[in-house]
């Protein structure tokens, strides 16, 4: 047996031998140090080496500090007394008699705080030993540093065995920070400490840490062993470096080490790094060493291979597995189900379900809910659901019938989920459903279309004392509402009610949505009383509905009333709403009414919103109620409501259109006070205002700037075109008629017509001609229902007296380019 295997093996009895032989560190021959401490901290238990005196001094401490009344309140003599018979291995064997690692820790302190006594490196192996297991890198950390500050002298074993537990808990910085202090402090590593420090550096991947200490460790006269290279297999395959890797597998093979251990991090690693085909080389390759995987290792391969989809190799895996007498849990047959099922691969599902059945292992409701979810035919589904029940509780069972509902339903077979279902009513004793089984089928009814059977569905429900849900019952309230089956909605309703289920606000909502959506206000007015009386708020989006139709339809009078009822019976309704109602009035041209609501509201419990007051701004601009807008516009400076873009278009547009040109100005700069940018409308209401009233060059001015800033669209090129035209400035006007063209931009027919009436009107026909020209080839020339169709006509019929164009017109005439609606009277 060499040196290596004896490190990896603590328990070997001929190292116990001679600890029992050599008790004392220094008295143990040189080639045993390195395994001294391993060895010590491992079999405390085979060996009794102290003296009885210092045995019922351990019995002692341990009871002291284990008992449950608090430490400072044990006698302080007694405890000073026991402190003064400690010695290393008192304290290393009490430490290891210890079960909790907080009273371990707590005793550990208290020894070193006893006078003439100092640990040694047994006993903070010992401890680091206890805190390594517990996982508890805090207080693993504490104690290192405490071991440096103590300077105690540590062995090269010693050394090897506190990385090890530093490693063990991942911490590879401190590990490697330890290592070189307790070098400074004369320790000199052997071939075992390098090999603990490596280890722990492969946990963290560290190729380059890795690279560095294993040249120390060459320069100090180690040769590099089996263990050396599998931790730095393991630090490359952490890395992904799985290339390198295999070159010192290579290595390792040359030199006849290879193991089932270097075998397992190679393939573990390269399944969960995706490399799988590498994996599965690697398994082949083990038959030509005679060496085979153990049982947890196939374990985490199936899991790993299953995972990255490689479900095939997986089942070779577990084949094999099976082969060599191992007898899979029925966890890794569940695994292997389910990525079959993914894969639908569901005969090999099937088979793998038909060997737990064979061997008598029942699979639980989660397997069966893959294999369910993955068969589309509900004979089939019925067949598994049959053999189930046999060993599943009605529970699991309900379950695993809703799975396969929601998977057919999902699918989209709405018609096998019925079917199936139906078939397990007839077997209802055996496989019970529930409303869930019920809520599932019905919706996929309902949403296909086929209500009729969906209720069929729920009435038969009764048959198997099959008790309703409050969803079912909404569900099916809101499908007939929506097919405008309010009868049997109301029917459904008083059912409800009857069976003990109270509605709830979908209910209620659901039927009134009807009433909304046929305008029905009688019946919308009911079931507010019906909402009133279960405290149910109607939602916005119905009544909202009901006020936009009644106003689409003139009906105003009767919204308001609604809103009215509305208020009377305690629901606020939205702003939203008012809005439209408002809007209705306006409409209509009841400007009067709209603003008395608007005020009516406004003094109410109600703040209208900018939307609101743009609304009734929008409609006292039109009907040229400037002034009583602009007061509603200060209205909303006193409420601290921010006009929007829209508030000041409006107003602008408006007075340029009332020839107020200064104040419509006026608004534009003040938006730019208010922080509100114009968009594009905003500048094409400024310049169509000004070519209006003949102040074409500030309407350049206003175009130009809005270049800077923004795109123009169509509207705004035509804005200023047709207003450049009506400056009689037609040259000017047809060069942005020609970045329209350019633009593709689809040019509206009443442009063209303003181009040929402004050249004709600044004496240049052939102009006019050439426009004219290109309106028939781009046909836009208007139709006899336009109304540019007289002034085209009237503009035609002064081209045809121009003595320099007659003929050219003349022509366009009879080859028919010209409608003879343009020229006939």
């Amino acid at each position: 047996m060499t040196i290596a295997n004896v490190v990896f093996k603590p328990q070997n009895p001929f190292l116990i031998h001679l600890i029992q032989i050599f008790p004392l560190s220094h008295t143990l021959p040189h080639f045993l140090l390195p395994l001294y401490s391993i060895t010590r901290q491992t079999n405390r238990s085979h060996y009794s080496s102290l003296p009885s005196d210092n045995l019922e001094t351990v019995n002692k401490l341990i009871s002291i500090f284990t008992q449950k009344q608090p430490l400072s309140l044990v006698s302080t003599t007694e405890l000073t007394t026991f402190g003064s018979k400690l010695t290393t291995d008192v304290v290393e064997t009490a430490l290891k008699s210890f079960k909790n690692w907080k009273t371990a820790l707590r005793f550990f302190n208290w020894a070193s705080t006893q006078n003439g006594y100092h640990h040694s490196c047994y006993t903070y192996n010992a401890m680091a030993s206890i805190l390594s297991g517990a996982r508890q890198n805090a207080a693993m950390k504490e104690l290192s540093i405490n071991l440096i500050k103590s300077k105690c002298y540590m062995s090269a074993g010693a050394l090897g065995f506190f990385v090890r537990c530093l490693g063990g808990l991942g911490m590879v910085n401190e590990a490697n920070e330890l290592f070189d202090q307790v070098k400074e402090l004369g320790c000199v590593p052997n071939n075992y400490s390098y090999n603990s420090l490596l280890e722990a550096i492969s946990k963290s991947g560290s190729v380059d840490l890795m690279a560095m200490r294993m040249n120390e460790m060459k320069d100090n006269g180690w040769k590099p062993d089996k263990y050396t290279l599998t931790s730095v297999i393991q630090c490359y395959c952490k890395a992904g470096k799985f290339e390198q890797a295999f070159e010192v597998f290579q290595q390792i093979d040359e030199l006849n080490w290879v193991d089932s251990y270097i075998f397992t991090i190679l393939i573990i690693s390269l399944s969960k790094g995706g490399e799988v085909d590498k994996a599965i080389y690697l398994i082949n390759k083990m038959d030509d060493f005679k060496i085979i995987l153990n049982e947890k290792t196939f374990y985490v391969l199936i899991h790993g291979f299953v995972k990255e989809g490689k479900v095939d190799y997986a089942l070779t895996l577990f084949k094999k597995m099976q082969t060599l007498g191992f007898v899979p849990e029925i966890s890794l047959y569940a695994v292997l189900i389910e990525g079959l099922c993914k894969r639908e691969e569901l005969t090999k599902a099937l088979q793998l379900y038909s060997q737990l059945s064979k061997m008598g292992i029942h699979p639980d409701v989660n397997l069966l809910k893959a294999l369910v979810s993955s068969l589309s035919d509900e004979k089939e589904m019925m067949s598994l659901l049959k053999e189930a029940k046999d060993y599943l509780n009605k529970t699991s069972m309900t379950t695993l019938c809703n799975a396969a509902f929601i998977t057919l339903v999902k699918s989209g077979s709405i018609d096998k989920a019925y079917h199936l279902i139906r078939s397990i009513m007839k077997d209802y004793d055996h496989v019970p459903l529930d409303a869930s089984s019920f809520e599932i089928v019905i919706d996929g009814l309902i949403r296909k279309g086929n209500l009729d059977v969906a209720l069929d569905l729920f009435n038969e429900m009764d048959q198997i004392e099959c008790k309703r849900s409050l969803l079912l019952y909404n569900n099916m309230i809101d499908a007939l509402s929506n097919e405008k089956k309010v009868e049997k909605c109301h029917e459904l309703l008083k059912e409800m009610k009857d069976s003990g289920f109270p509605p709830s606000q979908f209910t209620h909502n659901s039927i009134f949505g009807y009433y909304c959506k046929v305008a029905d206000v009688a019946g919308a007015i009911d079931m507010l009383h019906e909402m009133h009386t279960h405290g149910h708020q109607p939602w916005i989006k119905h009544y909202t509905l009901l006020v936009k139709q009644l106003s689409r339809i003139s009906k105003v009078a009767e919204a308001s009333n609604f809103l009215t009822i509305m208020v009377d019976k305690g629901f606020l309704p939205d702003m939203i709403v008012y809005s439209a109602v408002i809007d209705g009035w306006l409409k209509i041209g009841e400007v009067d009414y709209a603003l008395k609501m608007f005020k009516g509201i406004s003094g109410n419990k109600h703040c209208p919103d900018v939307v609101t007051y743009n609304t009734i701004i929008n409609g006292l601009c039109k009907a040229k109620k400037v002034s009583e807008a602009n007061d509603i516009y200060q209205e909303m400076i006193q409420k601290c409501l921010i006009p929007s873009v829209v508030t000041y278009n409006l107003l602008i547009d408006a007075y340029f259109k009332n020839g107020d040109i200064d104040q419509a100005i006026g608004f534009f700069k003040m938006m730019s006070q208010k922080g509100r940018n114009p968009n594009v409308v905003t500048y094409t209401c400024l310049i169509d205002g000004l070519c209006n009233v003949g102040r074409s060059d500030e309407a350049l001015v206003i175009w130009n700037e809005m270049c800077s800033c923004t795109s123009p669209n169509k509207i705004a090129y035509m804005a200023l075109v047709n207003g450049l035209c009506k400056c009689r400035k037609p040259d000017e006007g047809l060069i942005y008629f020609e970045e329209m063209k350019e633009k593709d931009m689809n040019v509206d027919s009443y442009v063209y017509v303003a181009l040929i009436e402004a050249f004709v009107s600044v004496s240049n026909a052939a102009m006019g001609v050439c426009v004219l020209r290109k309106m028939i080839g781009d046909e836009r020339v208007p139709d006899l229902f336009d109304k540019n169709c007289g002034i085209l006509r009237e503009v035609v019929v002064k081209l045809l007296d121009d003595e320099l164009v007659c003929e050219e017109i003349r022509r366009l005439i009879e080859d028919g380019s010209v409608p003879i609606h343009l020229v006939q009277t």
